[in-house]
Formats: structure tokens, sequence, C-alpha cells
């Protein structure tokens, strides 16, 4: 029965499996040498069929490495952050190339000189850090000893104080602290909402403990801390009798009229890296003709994760100096600019010049361990071209042998599995070598795909003189 009997033309022409015809199934191929191979007075008397399946399988991967032809591309637009991810199944690059308005092809160059190593934490003396120990506050300037600066920020636009909020007020202990004025009678005889934060680096941690101490207080207002994992610009604006207050979105701890104290919370702060730190003063938008001043201090955030790895996720110097800076590639008058003394000091020779900078194409470099490309910055925006080899074994469809290097195959397999079994005659073992070594030859120039009309074109290119 021929191949083609069950395969009308409609059939074929109508579906989209077009050229299969130049390729067998692994299933096949795995059938077709135990029909060959195995049995009574055949070189392999007795095999189990996944064995020939496993030894058909690497030679698979063996040939999809140097023998096949590649056909699996990606094409991406960089994006701003300069990476691309490997593909799901990557084994190697063939090549990587960005396309031009025209469909035309150029060809990006490796570069060696640079790498993202992975980053060390380190104090402000340069030895290496843990990250924050048990108990460590958090909050910069969390006593407002030094008054509400920087990195504390305050609700703008308070109309009748002049300062919505005092600090370095002394306690009943004679501590500073951080007051809250409320205005008598503002907006439609309504107060505001006063708010202070602060961004604080979270990164590592799985949960931190929020506390504060406040001056219990008779007028009629909410005062709440409280960790949010994003910025609000409400903070920022006059909020009328409360509206617009932020609960928090990761917990808050608060204290309502009357009531003081110490309070404490403990919040998960998994996967987060920064958050908001938010100290608020909250009126019930009733009272009227009085100003309010409601103390709080003592304000901490403390860690409660223990950090054994000083290695940081955050991208390294090296890659960031890289990706920002203009790349050597793309100073094209280092290399055409040759009448120039300055870039040429002897006229006319360009001694030292660098092949491989030699060009405006870009660069880029494979982080291993991150499984990305990372792409100078003249690339960035440009439509990138990645092909790249596979094992041929990532789904059942890519598990095919090209019919010029089916009998390679069979070889292989042949090959792999007499030379693992005992006794078996060396005389054996080393004649299927030599047959497999000779097939994998013959199927890489079957392969090669070369024809006389292409090579004879090339050839006549030879006739013409090119003066230097």
């Amino acid at each position: 029965m021929g191949l083609l009997d069950n395969t009308t033309h409609r059939e074929y022409y109508q579906g989209s499996n077009f050229g299969n015809y130049q390729f067998t199934s692994l299933d096949d191929i795995v059938s077709n040498f135990i029909v060959s191979y195995v049995g009574e007075d055949k070189i392999i008397s007795k095999i189990k069929r996944a064995d020939v399946a496993f030894h058909a399988q690497r030679a698979l991967q063996e040939f999809s490495f140097d023998t096949f032809k590649s056909c699996k591309t990606q094409e991406i637009e960089v994006p701003a952050a300069l990476t691309m991810p490997l593909p799901h199944d990557y084994v190697n690059y063939v090549k990587l190339t960005w396309s031009d308005a025209s469909g035309v092809e150029h060809i990006i160059y490796p570069t060696s000189k640079t790498s993202n190593p992975q980053k060390i934490q380190q104090d402000d003396d340069g030895n290496y850090f843990f990250g924050p120990v048990i108990g460590d506050n958090l909050i910069v300037n969390s006593s407002f000893d030094d008054g509400l600066l920087a990195p504390w920020f305050k609700t703008q636009g308070i109309q009748y104080a002049a300062d919505g909020t005092a600090v370095n007020v002394g306690n009943a202990l004679g501590n500073k602290v951080l007051r809250f004025n409320q205005p008598d009678q503002n907006i439609g005889g309504e107060t505001e909402v006063l708010c202070v934060w602060q961004e604080i680096d979270v990164t590592g941690l799985e949960e931190v403990v929020i506390s504060a101490t406040k001056t219990a207080s008779t007028y009629a207002t909410t005062t709440r801390l409280s960790l949010s994992s994003t910025y609000q610009s409400v903070w920022n604006n006059t909020q009328v009798g409360g509206a617009g207050a932020d609960p928090g979105d990761l917990g808050s701890v608060e204290w309502v009229i009357n009531e003081g104290g110490s309070k404490s919370a403990t919040i998960d702060v998994t996967n987060q890296t920064a958050v908001w730190v938010l100290i608020q003063n909250i009126p019930d938008g009733t009272s009227t003709g009085w100003a309010a001043q409601d103390d709080i201090d003592t304000v901490s955030v403390k860690s409660n994760t223990v950090f054994d790895n000083i290695q940081t996720a955050e991208n390294s110097t090296t890659w960031d100096n890289y990706k920002t800076e203009k790349s050597a590639e793309s100073n094209i008058n280092d290399y055409q600019d040759y009448q120039n003394d300055n870039y040429w000091p002897n006229q006319g020779e360009r001694y030292g010049l660098d092949p491989q900078h030699a060009q405006v194409n870009g660069s880029y470099y494979i982080d291993c361990k991150a499984g990305k490309i990372h792409f100078s910055s003249n690339i960035s925006g440009k439509t990138v071209i990645l092909e790249y080899i596979s094992d041929s074994l990532g789904t059942d469809g890519e598990m095919q042998v090209h019919k010029f290097a089916e009998e390679a195959i069979y070889k292989w397999i042949a090959y792999g599995i007499l030379s693992v079994r005992p006794n078996i005659p060396e005389y054996v073992v080393q004649r299927y070598k030599k047959e497999r070594f000779a097939e994998t030859r013959k199927a890489k120039l079957r392969l090669s795909n070369i024809k006389l009309e292409e090579i004879t074109q090339i050839f006549r290119g030879r006739s013409k003189q090119i003066k230097h």
C-alpha cells in the first residue's frame, strides 16, 4: 500500500500540514527498526520497545543540534527593559537579527565584554549585608527628633493652619512627638484629613509589625497608622470631612475618640518590594467650633523575617550601566571619521580596532541563570528575530525525522543498543559505530541542500576583479 493512498489532493491542499511528506514520525522509526533489526537470526534478538524509543529520542536530540535544519524562530519588539526571555524549548541559538522597515534582517553580534552578575548586598562601609535584623525599625526619623523631614511627606493645601502638622513638641515624658493640628471650622464648617507618609523597602520580607503610641484625645477624630502597597495622590490633597481617607490595603491600626495608648499589628508583605507607611488624622466631619491636637509617637515598622542570603534580586550595576549608556556600536563616528586625529592618531590606519565593535547593528549577551537575552540600548524598540535550536522532543508533532537522515537514525539506534549490551563481539560494535558515522556524514551532506546551479552562480562571481 502506498504511503499516500489515504490522503487525497483535496485533504492535503485544504489542510495546513504542507510539506510533511519529507518527514517520518519517530513512532514509525521505532516500529520500522523493531521489524528490521530485532528478532530471531537478526542482530538484536530481543529488546523492549521502550529501550528502542529511548535510543531513538537520543538520536533525534543529537541530530537536532548539528545535522537537521533549525526551523524555530521567534519575533518580538524589544521593550524598554531591553530583555527577551529564552523560548520554553530553547537549547542554543543560531543567530539574532533585527529587521528594518524593508524587512531586511541585520545581524546582532554577541558581546563578551559585559554580563549581569549576581549583586551582593553591602552596607555603607562595604560589609556584606544580609538585610534588616528582626526588631530593626524600617522607618527613617521615626522619633521625629529632626522634624518632619524627608523621606516624610505631608498633606498640602491646609487652609487655616500654616502647617497642618507640628513636630518636636514635647509630651508628658519629654519625648518628641508628631502633632496633628486640626484647624477650627474649615471648608463648610468641616475639618480636613491630614496625612503624613513615607516609603520603605520591604524586599524579601514576609511579615512586618507596625506599632505606635497615641496620646488620648477628646476630639472627634480618628488617628490611623497603616501600610499601603501603592501611593495615592489623594494623600497630598485637601480632603474635607474625612472623605477619601485611605484605610491602607495591607493593614492598619487606629485610635478613635477618647482612645490612646500603644497598638500594633502584624502585616503580610510577601511579594512586596516597596510599601508606604501612612499616618492619618481623620475628623468625623460633624463637629465645629474647635481646634484639635492629636499626638502620636514611637511609630515603627519592624522586620519579622530572618535573612540568610546576601544575594539580592536587584539588577546588577553592570547591567544597569550597560542598558542606559549609549552603546559602543552606536558611536559610528569612531569608525567613519578616520581623518580625525582624535580617533585615528595614525592617519589612514585603524590600529587597535576591534572588529566585533566595528558595526552599528548592536550587541547582546545571554544571561543563562536568568534565562534572558540582554540587548544594548540601540536595540530598544526594534523588531528582533531569534532563530534557535531545540532538541525536537518538545511536542509529539516535532518528533519526526527527515527522510534524508532516516537510515542514519537506524544506525544510531543499533549502535546505541549494541554498545551497552554484554556478550556482543567488539568487532560488531565497531562495525555499527563506523556505519553510524558514515550515515551521519551522508545525512549532513544531503541536508546541506547544495544545488549545482547555485554553486555555479557563486563561482561565476569569482571571475570579478576586486581592486584593493
